[in-house]
């Protein structure tokens, strides 16, 4: 499963080992210590002999728009990148936008769910798809998803709009939640997709040079910190998050981007959203930096670990709460829930002086607030997902009405906070949504 605990859960290689992720992220994630799980039971030669051929559809976005979508990479000069000595910090990012009316509209979009070499590697032994949420190897073709976008697609006209950010798990790459970010382009928002290189499973840059994930190897090492590597890793998510931030003023410079997209960007109404360790990132950010006026923290813990991993001390945005609306969303999981039932968001939730409110999705799991409720499905349908990781993912409730339930209450939150359009799914109970209760 995708997002990795907060240090608490960490087991040493030797056997199944569970991934530490950032600060108190609920879910497990398995590095192949005792080996990659492959097909249908198979040896491992077999696996690998085996005709990749499992392949799965995103939902269709259901706004008004199209969707366009262009990618960026972005070097930060000014940065040494943590992971890697002697390199400068270097992302990709990409950029999910409303697109003008006849474009964008495709049954299935010209835009690969992942490049080539990402989705090569994200389904192989060393990607985030064995060690983080336990699939199989060599089952499916990541490369052949597909999504709903088209490639630099013309922008739709319609002045300044307003800007998400989102920040994946621990682990997974930018993609991986591809559903929800096209649902809400085509409500009309512009979202910015951020990859946190060499702590994704993998990024591949213009050219095809791939950076792969350097977690699996300091995990193996028995003097590891995992809170030290915890809180590195949250300092540079939020210094990503606030170049990518720097960086939207000056886009127009940018000729590989659609014309118009730079200056359809409200720098006045951003707002950012995460899953797990992404979820923490997008209150830390918001903590740190007051140009996001409001967040989303989809299942993902805002505490460290010490260093042996017993204890754990709350970040700075749990102990100081937020001042914006902010809406915290969990599972009815072991080590997620509502804020009773987590130290660091009971914190959260008394230090808050803006806006907040804390949803709890009934039968969900970990992976439930990624593509992996839409597409592991389809991939189990086809022999590519046994079932039992298919329920460790996403739980018991229906696939259908756990994308249904987040994409609406990720829409009517922002429409709320960065529209001042108000649906008033966020007042209470909702008779549509009785799988999402509401903490008081």
């Amino acid at each position: 499963m995708s997002a990795y605990d907060s240090g608490r859960n960490i087991r040493r290689p030797g056997r199944r080992s569970v991934v530490a992720g950032v600060a108190g992220l609920v879910a497990v994630g398995v590095l192949g210590a005792a080996g990659p799980v492959h097909a249908q039971g198979e040896s491992a030669p077999a696996a690998r002999a085996q005709r990749v051929a499992a392949r799965a559809d995103l939902p269709a976005p259901t706004g008004p728009y199209g969707v366009g979508t262009s990618s960026l990479r972005m070097a930060d000069h000014g940065r040494a990148d943590p992971w890697k000595a002697g390199e400068r910090r270097q992302l990709m990012v990409s950029f999910w936008y409303p697109a003008a009316a006849g474009h964008g509209r495709p049954r299935h979009g010209t835009v690969p769910y992942m490049e080539p070499k990402a989705a090569a590697h994200f389904g192989s032994a060393e990607g985030a798809a064995s060690f983080n949420h336990g699939l199989p190897v060599g089952t499916t073709d990541w490369a052949a998803t597909g999504t709903h976008a088209v490639e630099g697609a013309p922008v739709a006209r319609g002045g300044k709009r307003p800007v998400v950010l989102y920040s994946a798990g621990l682990g997974d790459p930018r993609t991986w939640n591809t559903g929800l970010v096209e649902e809400l382009a085509s409500r009309g928002y512009v979202v910015v997709t951020i990859d946190h290189t060499y702590e994704a499973s993998e990024v591949e840059f213009p050219g095809g040079k791939l950076a792969a994930s350097v977690f699996p190897g300091l995990l193996q090492r028995p003097d590891l910190d995992v809170g030290a590597l915890l809180r590195t890793s949250m300092k540079t998510r939020v210094a990503d998050t606030r170049f990518v931030l720097d960086r939207l003023g000056t886009l127009r410079h940018e000729r590989s981007l659609p014309r118009g997209l730079a200056g359809s960007l409200d720098p006045r109404r951003v707002g950012m959203a995460g899953q797990s360790a992404g979820g923490f990132t997008a209150a830390q950010a918001m903590h740190d930096d007051r140009r996001i006026k409001a967040g989303i923290n989809m299942d993902g813990q805002m505490d460290f670990p010490d260093a042996k991993g017993q204890g754990s001390e709350l970040s700075s945005v749990a102990r100081d709460g937020l001042d914006r609306p902010f809406l915290l969303m969990g599972t009815d999981a072991e080590g997620s829930g509502d804020y009773h039932r987590q130290p660091s968001w009971n914190a959260f939730w008394k230090n808050s002086r803006g806006w907040h409110a804390n949803l709890t999705m009934t039968g969900g799991q970990h992976g439930s607030y990624t593509d992996a409720a839409a597409l592991l499905p389809q991939l189990a349908r086809q022999g590519a997902v046994p079932a039992d990781v298919l329920t460790k993912n996403i739980g018991t409730v229906r696939p259908e009405r756990s994308v249904a339930a987040v994409r609406a209450y990720t829409v009517s939150f922002f429409d709320r906070w960065l529209r001042g359009r108000d649906d008033h799914l966020l007042d209470g109970a909702s008779k549509r949504f009785p799988e999402m209760v509401r903490a008081e």
